[in-house]
């Protein structure tokens, strides 16, 4: 069907008038053109200076994405230094040997399965906090990523078996090319990618509190008001490009003539993405891949405190959408929004199925040692399902099962099983009940250690009100309060973190001896989990 210029311009006013914020910025390209673009707020509220096509935003983790054609076209087309040093990716591999700790040096991981989010390592902005790290803190790449990558010293998952968002991934890759290349991530990304993409002002800016002005980012929302966030992290391949509207727009029109030219270094990213046995994932060389509605799409989200942006491309229909938020709006919803609007695709049916009562509740996962909630959503004929951060929600086909996009889900009684299909994991699930023995007891509080990551957890208080802190490298963390679900299992709440979002709930599993004491725990989330504390002698 042909999109209409008058088309596009209502869908992009309805997402200005949806997603008010500060500030916002959306681009739709099609066909390698620009067919409409909305810029609305602005940059900083306190000069009430307005956002332009030009004001640069950082884009995140959109950097992925970029760090993935520089590899490629450094394979391809390497310096005469690089050459003379022979085959390229031997030379990486060497290099990623190298960074990694003597306990996984022999563990055969490859930069494919850094690229494609199979590594199985833990991801390292989630394990700040169980490192000590305040929200506001400074992390710096050359003082403070050698010890987080000393105490990286065992996988979550086998390597390429499953898919684990992991920000450490890149990192490493990141930083292989920098030793392979004797040059900076920033001018490499600048002369290889940026440039020839024509994005005249995109740069890598790794430290977060030295974006270029005028552009602030917002925490916050219009019920409790809009404040500058405050970033000091330092970030280089995982995230740490800066760029504009404009760029984005010129980087849309690059993947277009890119998607029609077969042996372009995108149409090598962006081929079948699959697990090493061969089962078909969604996610590669930065690149997610999503249907929607049939639709082929393909792209990535970012979010820093104060920042949300997304891009997507559907390269059958030559179709891109950018949308770039200076607050902490979602941003990939209204995308996917773009697209179903300009393709008049159907919109999702309600069903008036009613979930069976057995859905609702908290239940632990036996193999990964996570929580599970399951909640109302707030739509009818659905449930929300809490795993991996934010309620999922998915369509009931039945009282008793139901699917999305990225699970599908079923509940027996007391056993609630879930594919997680993008995770190509299945998890299996019973269900936990609250326990007012348990809350009464105050044996839980103490000081915990995890000689894996040297991380000291205390716990404090009494009668089934807790708080937590964790210390360990990064320094001393926050007391944060600690939930009940039922059994032994509690949440420790983490709303913010140094990244964002932050991860979330961490689940604590505590374990009892023999005779039935408190002796430790198992702590984790869907970024980082599987690491065991235990409990230490009340005379330490």
């Amino acid at each position: 069907m042909e999109i209409t210029k008058q088309h596009v311009e209502n869908v992009l006013n309805d997402i200005a008038r949806r997603c008010r914020g500060p500030g916002g910025a959306v681009a739709v390209v099609k066909d390698g053109e620009v067919i409409g673009q909305r810029i609305w707020g602005f940059a900083d509220l306190d000069t009430l200076t307005t956002l332009t096509a030009e004001t640069l935003f950082p884009i995140c983790s959109i950097t992925k994405q970029f760090v993935c054609a520089l590899l490629i076209d450094l394979e391809r087309n390497p310096s005469p230094a690089l050459a003379a040093q022979g085959d390229v990716r031997q030379q990486l591999s060497a290099h990623l040997r190298d960074l990694l700790s003597p306990e996984l040096k022999d563990s055969g991981l490859t930069i494919d399965q850094l690229c494609s989010m199979q590594s199985g390592m833990r991801d390292y902005w989630a394990m700040t906090t169980l490192m000590g790290a305040k929200p506001d803190d400074e992390f710096l790449i050359a003082r403070d990523c050698p010890p987080m990558l000393e105490l990286t010293k065992s996988f979550q998952f086998e390597p390429g078996t499953e898919f684990s968002y992991c920000n450490l991934n890149f990192h490493i890759v990141a930083q292989a090319i920098e030793r392979a290349t004797g040059e900076s991530l920033g001018k490499l990304l600048e002369e290889r990618v940026l440039r020839p993409a024509g994005m005249a002002t995109a740069f890598l800016c790794p430290n977060t509190s030295k974006h270029p002005p005028p552009c602030v980012g917002y925490e916050g929302d219009e019920g409790h008001g809009y404040v500058p966030a405050v970033n000091r992290m330092e970030w280089a391949g995982d995230a740490g490009l800066v760029a504009s509207l404009t760029d984005m727009i010129a980087y849309e029109k690059y993947l277009d003539r890119c998607s029609s030219d077969p042996v372009s270094w995108y149409n090598e990213a962006i081929a079948t993405p699959k697990y090493k046995d061969g089962t078909p994932a969604r996610y590669r060389f930065g690149l997610g891949h999503v249907d929607i509605d049939g639709v082929h799409t393909i792209g990535h989200g970012g979010a820093l405190r104060g920042y949300r942006l997304h891009r997507r491309h559907a390269p059958a229909e030559r179709l891109s959408v950018v949308v770039l938020f200076n607050n902490d709006a979602d941003a990939s919803g209204p995308n996917i929004d773009i697209f179903r609007a300009l393709l008049n695709l159907p919109k999702p049916e309600v069903t008036s199925i009613q979930p069976a009562n057995e859905w609702f509740g908290a239940f632990l996962d036996m193999d990964t040692q996570l929580s599970i909630v399951v909640t109302k959503a707030e739509k009818q004929g659905e449930v929300a399902i809490s795993y991996a951060g934010s309620p999922e929600p998915i369509r009931l086909n039945s009282p008793v099962s139901g699917k999305s996009n990225s699970m599908i889900a079923t509940i027996d009684g007391d056993s609630l099983i879930i594919h997680r299909l993008g995770d190509n994991r299945k998890l299996a699930a019973r269900r936990i009940t609250p326990k007012e023995s348990v809350l009464k007891e105050d044996s839980f509080q103490g000081p915990y250690h995890c000689a894996e990551i040297n991380s000291t957890f205390h716990c404090f208080g009494e009668a089934g009100v807790f708080y937590g802190i964790f210390a360990g490298y990064l320094g001393r963390g926050h007391a944060t309060p600690m939930r009940y679900l039922g059994d032994d299992v509690w949440v420790l709440t983490c709303p913010r973190g140094l990244d964002a979002p932050a991860p979330g709930d961490w689940t604590v599993v505590f374990r009892r001896d023999e005779q039935g004491s408190v002796a430790g725990f198992t702590i984790g989330c869907w970024l980082a989990r599987g690491l065991k504390y235990e409990k230490w002698p009340k005379h330490t």
